[in-house]
């Protein structure tokens, strides 16, 4: 019987300068990182009273003040079905103070074909909720059908219905907690079961029906003395709100740098999951913590323009305010026992993966345009497709991809709520004083460690010479043993290190045993391969 590995899931926390960063590892590589900063307004899940300011009828849209930068942008299709309902409700809060909505009478939905004028008119006050954060030139985008996220269950006023996630598969405990809700359901209140709600019991569900509860009674208090701009509700702090999203029973590990984190990390397993709490580690060693845990080295190395893979493969990323484009490129990686098709595929298959860890990595929302390696036969453009379709399976961003077209370009859809991250991985070159760019000198000695193996193992050199700058010669040479001794040791082949002074900082070049220059192909950032 086959044995089913399970993936290593450690969550990684650091906090400075207002800032809170968190990356997921699944057996320590980096396949998430999330960068929340307590100074952040208008963050999704906020809701405020906003002013409408115009009706745009050819968009059939309005613009909203809301207190930000740009006016936030609210869409009749965001409106939700009980837009009059809801909007009755704040102005007769607003006016008079009353708060109970148990005993509101329903007013006629709002048909899906609709303009909205009909259902909001300029100068009125709205309570919105941040749909979409402000993204580059754009202001947030809200809507009015508001809701309160708990860890199990989300709570939708002037609702009317339990929704249960369809990734709960069984139906018997689909029945269960279908059961258990209807019961704990408000009157006027649609109630939506997550996906962590599975295997809940009746009181856990409560406790998190009491807290959102809570949350519903707090923002409308705030409406009576309401002004435009308020914010009435904010969604729990940043550490909090994403553990919500991200924390399961799969996670082997959360470890934390900061005892006010820690605490914080603490009283919220303490409070939802405190079967966990032993997975909280205060973090307390001198070296920074991304660094202990490879995270910054992973950062440096994927965030580029230009994406390593393995076996030669490399992703040139280009990122547009509408869309983002992916080209694959073999990097010359040839196996000669191979036809070109299967070479293509091999190529692709590779590519694919990082791609979906990529999605997810830099938060890339919107389009997405891969340009894979041609195709020609159709079951390996279907077997793509389906491999794309297994890789994103774990990418809770709601998505959609197309099969490849004829000319092997497949488009991927996701959904965008935040701008996507881009993280600076480049260097100011010491030699031009910071007028040009490098790659991360984090990276050389895996680059040049990359160029040993190909030239031992695949172009059989007996003996290798490296010349380097004396910076890179004197930290390859560092220590007992040194890094210079481990690769003699791993290939048991004769390595012999050079220091040139005229080199540049990362400048570095190969020579045979008879000390003729090795010249390798100019691919970015990778030699290739040529497999025998």
């Amino acid at each position: 019987m086959e044995e089913t590995t399970e993936i290593s899931k450690e969550l990684i926390i650091t906090s400075h300068d207002n800032e809170v960063q968190m990356a997921l590892l699944e057996d320590k590589k980096l396949m998430e990182i999330h960068t929340e900063k307590s100074t952040t307004k208008f963050s999704v899940g906020n809701i405020y009273v906003g002013k409408v300011r115009k009706l745009m009828p050819g968009l059939n849209a309005a613009f909203v003040d809301i207190g930000s930068e740009k006016d936030a942008f609210l869409h009749y299709l965001d409106l939700g079905i009980h837009a009059r309902t809801t909007n009755a409700f704040v102005s007769q809060a607003i006016t008079t103070g009353k708060r109970s909505i148990s005993k509101v009478q329903y007013l006629d939905e709002v048909p899906k074909n609709g303009k909205i004028s009909d259902i909001i008119t300029a100068g009125q006050l709205l309570m919105v909720q941040v749909a979409k954060e402000p993204i580059s030139t754009k202001g947030p985008r809200i809507t009015t059908e508001v809701s309160f996220a708990g860890r199990y269950l989300v709570l939708v006023p002037f609702g009317d219905k339990v929704s249960i996630s369809q990734k709960i598969r069984s139906s018997q405990e689909r029945k269960r907690l279908k059961s258990i809700v209807q019961g704990l359901r408000p009157r006027n209140f649609g109630i939506i079961i997550r996906t962590v709600a599975e295997h809940k019991s009746a009181e856990e569900l409560t406790a998190d029906l009491e807290k959102i509860r809570y949350a519903w009674d707090n923002t409308v208090e705030n409406l009576f003395t309401a002004k435009p701009g308020t914010c009435l509700s904010q969604d729990t702090d940043s550490v909090s709100s994403l553990l919500r999203e991200m924390l399961n029973d799969s996670f082997n590990a959360i470890h934390i740098d900061t005892p006010e984190v820690f605490q914080e990390v603490k009283n919220y397993i303490h409070a939802y999951s405190p079967a966990q709490e032993g997975i909280i580690k205060l973090y307390n060693d001198k070296q920074p913590i991304f660094e202990h845990f490879n995270v910054s080295k992973q950062i440096k190395g994927s965030f580029g323009k230009v994406v390593t893979v393995k076996s030669g493969v490399y992703l040139i990323i280009e990122h547009t305010e509408a869309m983002h484009v992916i080209d694959v490129n073999s990097g010359n990686r040839l196996k000669s026992s191979q036809s070109p098709e299967e070479n293509a595929m091999n190529t692709n298959m590779i590519a694919a993966a990082e791609i979906a860890r990529q999605l997810r990595l830099r938060d890339m929302g919107g389009i997405i345009t891969i340009d894979f390696v041609d195709l020609h036969n159709s079951q390996n453009k279907s077997g793509l497709y389906k491999a794309m379709q297994e890789f994103m399976k774990n990418d809770k961003a709601k998505h959609t991809i197309l099969p490849l077209n004829k000319f092997c370009v497949m488009e991927i859809t996701r959904q965008r709520v935040r701008q996507a991250t881009v993280i600076e991985t480049t260097e100011q070159c010491p030699t031009c004083k910071g007028t040009g760019k490098i790659k991360p000198a984090i990276l050389i000695e895996d680059e040049i460690d990359n160029t040993l193996e190909f030239l031992f193992e695949k172009q059989q050199e007996s003996r290798v010479t490296v010349m380097v700058h004396p910076f890179v010669y004197a930290y390859l040479k560092r220590g007992f043993p040194s890094i210079l001794t481990k690769w003699q040791f791993h290939y048991k082949k004769r390595i012999r290190l050079v220091s040139n002074q005229s080199y540049h900082l990362l400048q570095h070049r190969y020579f045979n045993a008879n000390m003729d220059e090795i010249v390798l192909w100019d691919t970015p950032n990778v030699e290739p391969e040529i497999v025998d």
